[in-house]
């Protein structure tokens, strides 16, 4: 989320003080109207490794979206000419009237496998971009994923992931993150964010839609800010569950070191070995 212009409290978008000066990609680029998909994040991806490595300069690949960074390093391959607009309206309205289990259940029919593991995800565009996939090339996207694998990444990564042995510190940081970013600003930013027309991959975005209702009048700020908290805890929940599944990640667990230049070394250890 953080590609888009306009969102950055939200999306915890570095400041110039916490870049240090070192350049960052990828981020700040993309117009909320605007739909982006991890077929163009692996291509802008691999783009910005080519440019960094052409500088004699070793590429970091920093964030929390397990399936852009998983097909970025094992060089999946997508197909992104196969698209069929009027399908994508139609699945999107059936997903609006009827829920995500009725996708499910149309992806099931043609690709168990993708609805299965879509099934745990439930992510409305990934299912009906796995749907459309399959009624415009007769394959199944489980088929082209599996195809694309077997042409070898031309990437050697060191996998470092942080995560916390005491789950309830990691939702103390979580929350306090969230008052954080209430001082910064994000009520001011959510109603400018919100007032304007947002893509189906922006509006996705944890920090925004959770404080609509208090802009409705529904509900009252608190109630707002406490969903926002309980959502962004879920979503951390769901990415530790993904890298888990990852066994090349060498984990760092947070609440092991007292001082975080401990950490830091830590990790330059491993980047090292590696």
């Amino acid at each position: 989320m953080q590609i888009y212009k306009g969102m950055q409290i939200a999306t915890a978008k570095p400041t110039a003080d916490e870049m240090g000066g070192i350049r960052h990609h990828l981020i700040d680029f993309v117009s909320p109207e605007e739909t982006y998909s991890v077929a163009m994040f692996v291509k802008d991806a691999a783009n910005c490794v080519l440019d960094i490595c052409s500088r004699n300069k070793l590429p970091f690949i920093v964030g929390g979206t397990g399936l852009y960074v998983d097909s970025f390093l094992n060089n999946i391959r997508f197909n992104e000419e196969n698209r069929d607009e009027n399908l994508t309206l139609e699945l999107r309205k059936i997903y609006e009237s009827q829920g995500i289990d009725a996708l499910i259940g149309m992806l099931y029919e043609f690709d168990e496998k993708s609805a299965l593991r879509l099934k745990e995800e439930r992510n409305p565009k990934r299912i009906i971009r796995a749907i459309e996939f399959y009624k415009t090339t007769g394959i199944t996207i489980s088929e082209q994923i599996e195809n694309s694998k077997k042409i070898k990444s031309p990437y050697r990564a060191v996998k470092i992931g942080l995560n916390f042995r005491d789950r309830g510190k990691l939702y103390e940081k979580i929350n306090k993150r969230v008052d954080l970013m209430v001082e910064n600003g994000l009520i001011d930013e959510a109603r400018e964010v919100l007032s304007k027309s947002m893509s189906f991959t922006a509006v996705k975005a944890i920090g925004y839609k959770e404080l609509l209702p208090h802009f409705k009048g529904d509900k009252s700020l608190d109630e707002c800010i406490e969903k926002l908290k309980m959502e962004t805890r879920r979503y951390a929940k769901r990415q530790i569950t993904w890298f888990k599944r990852d066994l090349d990640i060498n984990w760092l667990y947070v609440d092991d070191y007292d001082l975080e230049d401990q950490l830091f070394l830590k990790a330059v250890e491993i980047i090292n070995k590696g």
